[in-house]
């Protein structure tokens, strides 16, 4: 790695390395001082300067700092080349696991293709079967800087560095001690945070050892979406015939059909209670005189907690000129909480094979006994009631919100444990460093808020005690049916009216949840570099080594979540390992030096040869151009081929359930008569047409429906890796020799990557928009549709859409980088300014073989134009910054567009900027009191609401995208000691 730490040279860096985001590193800067042999990401070989063939951007710990960042992720995705992080505080509170995590996606083609380093050297993931890191466990006062490798680099460190690479460099060799201390909160009085850390170092009197430090805490508050104007009701769009003016004029409120009193269901409608617990029928209308709907939006949180303790270290020995040894440590605890509404739960939850049928009536005593009636049924019910599963007993179906149950919330522990230790020195002119690393991510979540389904079915089948079966004196009492059950603690439940249901029935029928989860990662390698001969233009370069890896990882949930028997997503474990070993080259050849139009021309070329345990052989390379032809331009160009290993979720996920919130049924609305091929695919379905009948010629789904959507997401042992081809292509100007521009680089970079069969789980949208009038049918088998009508729902309706992970599909994304930087003294103090644009000329996912691209470019997620501004202003002891952060108008994804009719492109959503400052005063040379202000002009997110793709629950809009939760203040002081 780059020797040279000084903040002051991070300008430096800037102009050499091709690209940064640098203010405050500016305000320092001094006389260029010798540069020695330097490395920097997407090489292991040492260079006289930091040039990098491939794009490179790198962010200072300056500008972590004028960031006011507590996580890294928040200043990281202000980088154009950033796609939407799959994990972040704000869009995984609805997640089984995984709330609060926070991942990097570069270019969006997914953090799995995104290789996270620490040091050079890989990090231990922070999600069980992925490879994906959790920022959460690195300490961002602890980072000296942050390199961003935005090309394909497997040939250098192998699988999973599709889209490129970011390598977060801590500080060394650092004496003293720094400290920061920061409270922030938004402007609506909530997400409070608090940050803490302590920095120290010492070396020995000899300087030959050094170690270090970081001692740090975090606390960030949560934001709940009734406290947001634009999520505080539930809400939900659907478009009818094909009319665009619907999409963003929502029906507000949509409240949920489950609500705390129930709905229950007899032979000829259904019926409430109200709050004094009448009984309120319901007709098509709604319940008279009964709360409409539940608003779950009063319990939903768009910002999820999370607190972190950290501890790290470094340290260093040098034993003599040609040896040394160092270690790393890295400690993180983290704990979230994310929380829901309390549970939906409708009968057919409990009585599947009846198709929801709650027995009203029980056969008691064998084939011979005596019926009995539930007398927790009320007379009301039970008139209105008969046998409906063929049992010979009357029954009745419900939908109920399980209010007395409690919010579903889960509470997780996540601790991460890493160290590194190696040697490295020289062997006559030969450098080489050699390591080994372990790490570990544990996770113990605990949740509450469902019912245990088998209790549940014990507690509803209730009966009178008329023989005293409880010996207690008395045979009036109501008590469970079944003997065995009423052994273990049954007590019945009555769910007839909002908080009925007995604390005793309670304590015996929910069912608190948990899930433990374990990522090991052991890693041993070792290189050596130096130079081999002489040509004309200067030494051959060349770069071998070796790295052995093994990877194992866990996720298993306690045995009723595992069943699927509490009411909630199956979730069955996941346990998976792999191994691979790997052999690498890497190789520079000047070409050219002091020419004519030949300042320099070096060639550079990588190769990497895997063995998998799981996917056999693999192979990288990439091959590299650097061409300057005078000293202030240089030309880069680099062809590569990445490979991408599966992960062992992506081999070993047995089916897990999952409940999408954007789907919509291309069935919905259309009728007997409508024309086109969707009309025709859904008619042909015989569920789907027996309901355009029974509904007077028009396919009508109940709102329960229209929600109650699930599916099962599955892996696959029989995959490959997938193959990425990038080209990158750019030029660097730097016009030193130009006294009036010498403090100006610019750069521009071309990138286009393609990966061809690319792992994927074909969206569910694609499913049904192939199925329903595309052209692959065969994905038709992945959707079931209800067979017989149940309750208030109705025949034909979708229940399940499946997926798995295949070597099916492929992605790819084109455009191009630029930067601009600029420092100078203007007035009495300096001011420096650095622009990164990305325009994206073309983005597309492959979601099936033989199915069309499916383009992003333009779309939500995947604007065309994305760019930040940094401006800095330093005077004495006084500083100000800006960040200034535009994403362009956007387009509704276009799959969901077709599923209701619409054209690609016919609905868009504006442009949006943010506006971050910064202010600072150095009270002494020790201590500096800082004031930020982020989203400063409080940009309102727009409204991508519950019904369109890409919505986030509980936000009203994409939170992976855009800002939910607005202005927000934080002041702090650092210094040193």
């Amino acid at each position: 790695m780059m020797k040279e730490t000084v903040l002051a040279r991070s300008v430096r860096m800037i102009c050499v390395g091709g690209v940064a985001l640098s203010m405050q590193a500016a305000f320092a800067q001094e006389a260029p001082q010798a540069i020695q042999k330097v490395q920097v990401t997407g090489s292991r070989l040492l260079s006289p300067n930091a040039d990098s063939a491939t794009p490179l951007q790198i962010l200072s710990s300056a500008d972590i700092a004028a960031s006011g960042a507590t996580n890294l992720q928040e200043l990281l995705q202000k980088n154009p080349t950033m796609g939407t992080p799959t994990l972040s505080r704000n869009n995984s509170n609805f997640l089984t696991s995984g709330g609060g995590v926070t991942t990097v996606n570069l270019r969006n083609l997914g953090d799995e293709r995104t290789l996270v380093l620490v040091n050079g050297r890989r990090f231990v993931s922070g999600v069980p079967g992925s490879s994906a890191v959790d920022l959460n466990t690195i300490p961002t006062d602890f980072i000296e800087r942050v390199e961003l490798l935005t090309g394909g680099a497997s040939a250098t460190y192998g699988s999973d560095a599709v889209a490129g690479v970011v390598n977060i460099i801590l500080k060394r060799n650092f004496n003293g001690v720094a400290f920061d201390a920061q409270t922030g909160r938004s402007s609506e009085g909530d997400d409070f945070k608090k940050k803490l850390s302590l920095t120290f170092g010492t070396s020995s009197a000899d300087g030959a050892s050094n170690v270090m430090g970081h001692l740090g805490y975090s606390k960030q508050g949560a934001v709940f979406s009734r406290d947001r104007a634009a999520s505080a009701v539930d809400q939900f769009t659907s478009v009818e015939d094909g009319d665009p003016s619907g999409v963003f004029k929502p029906t507000r409120p949509f409240y949920s059909s489950y609500i705390p009193a129930g709905t229950f269901f007899h032979d000829t409608g259904k019926f409430t209670y109200d709050a004094a617990g009448n009984v309120i029928p319901v007709d098509t209308n709604g319940a008279k005189g009964a709360p409409t709907g539940f608003n779950r939006s009063a319990y939903r949180t768009i910002a999820v907690p999370t607190e972190r303790f950290l501890i790290a270290t470094t340290g260093n020995h040098t034993f003599n000129d040609n040896v040394s040894a160092y270690f790393e440590g890295n400690f993180a605890s983290t704990k979230t909480r994310t929380a829901t509404e309390p549970f939906a739960l409708k009968s057919g939850d409990i009585y599947k094979a009846t198709g929801g049928q709650v027995p009203a009536e029980m056969l008691i005593g064998g084939q011979k006994g005596a019926i009995m009636r539930n007398p927790l049924v009320p007379q009301y019910l039970f008139d209105r009631i008969t046998d409906n599963d063929g049992d010979g007993l009357r029954d009745y179906s419900f939908t109920r919100r399980m209010s007395e149950v409690g919010l579903r919330t889960s509470g997780a522990e996540r601790d991460t444990f890493r160290i590194a230790t190696g040697l490295k020195g020289t062997v006559k002119d030969w450098n080489y460093d050699t390591y080994i690393v372990y790490g570990k991510t544990k996770e113990s979540q605990g949740s509450t808020g469902q019912v245990n389904v088998l209790n549940f079915r014990n507690a509803l089948e209730a009966v009178t005690d008329v023989n005293d079966d409880n010996h207690n004196n008395s045979t009036t009492d109501v008590i469970c049916a079944d003997a065995n059950a009423r052994a273990l603690g049954c007590v019945p439940a009555n769910i007839f009216g909002a908080g009925k249901i007995s604390p005793e029935a309670l304590k015996y029928i929910i069912a608190p949840s948990s899930l433990e989860t374990a990522v090991t990662q052991k890693l041993a390698g070792g290189s050596i570099s130096g130079e081999i001969f002489d040509l004309p233009a200067g030494k051959v370069g060349l770069a071998v080594g070796f790295e052995w890896r093994e990877e194992t990882s866990s996720s298993v949930a306690d045995p009723l979540t595992q069943a699927g028997l509490n009411a909630g997503n199956a979730i069955p474990p996941t346990v998976g390992s792999f191994h691979v070993r790997e052999f690498f080259a890497e190789t520079r050849v000047p070409l050219l030096k002091d020419q004519p139009f030949a300042k320099s021309l070096a060639f550079t070329g990588a190769f990497r040869n895997g063995k998998y345990s799981t996917v056999g052989v693999t192979n990288s390379w990439n091959a590299g151009l650097e061409w300057s032809p005078v000293s202030d331009i240089k030309f880069r160009g680099t062809r590569a081929l990445s490979t991408r290993a599966p992960n062992i979720s992506e081999l070993y996920q047995p089916p897990s359930q999952t409940f999408p919130n954007d789907l919509t049924d291309p069935c919905d609305g259309l009728k007997l008569t409508s024309v086109g091929a969707a009309a025709d695919a859904c008619r042909s379905n015989p569920y789907v047409l027996a309901n355009m009948k029974s509904n007077g010629g028009t396919f009508t789904l109940s709102q329960a429906d229209q929600q109650g959507i699930s599916g099962y997401d599955r892996g696959n042992a029989g995959l490959k890796a997938e193959k990425g081809r990038s080209t990158t292509l750019g030029v660097v100007i730097t016009p030193r020799s130009i006294p009036m521009l010498s403090k100006f680089t610019f750069t521009a970079d071309y990138f286009n990557i393609k990966i061809a069969d690319a792992i994927v789980t074909t969206p569910r949208t694609v499913t049904l928009t192939q199925c329903y009038g595309g052209s692959n049918t065969s994905l038709c088998k992945l959707i079931t549709r209800r067979t017989s009508t149940s309750g208030d729902t109705n025949i034909g309706a979708i229940t399940y859409i499946d997926a798995s992970s295949e070597n099916n599909g492929g992605r790819g994304t084109e455009g191009v980088d630029m930067t601009l930087s600029w420092s100078d003294k203007v007035g009495p103090g300096r001011l420096s300014a650095n622009v990164a644009y990305t325009y994206l000329k073309d983005f597309y996912d492959i979601p099936l073989k033989g199915v069309p691209e499916d383009s992003g470019t333009g779309e939500v997620g995947f604007a065309r134009n994305k760019a930040v501004i940094n401006l800095a202003y330093k005077w004495g002891a006084w500083g100000v910054t800006s960040t200034t952060s535009y994403t362009g108008p956007s387009a509704l994804d276009d799959q969901w567009l077709a599923g209701n009719h619409l054209p690609a492109g016919s609905v868009k959503v504006g442009s949006k900027t943010y506006n971050d400052f910064q202010f600072t005063y150095a009270a002494n040379k020790s201590v500096e009191l800082y004031l930020g202000i982020n989203n400063a002009f409080d940009a309102k997110a727009p409204p991508i609401i519950t019904g369109i793709s890409g919505n986030t629950t509980g936000a009203e809009t994409n939170a992976s995208v855009y800002d939910p939760i607005g202005r927000r203040y934080y002041l702090g002081v650092r210094g040193t000691l």
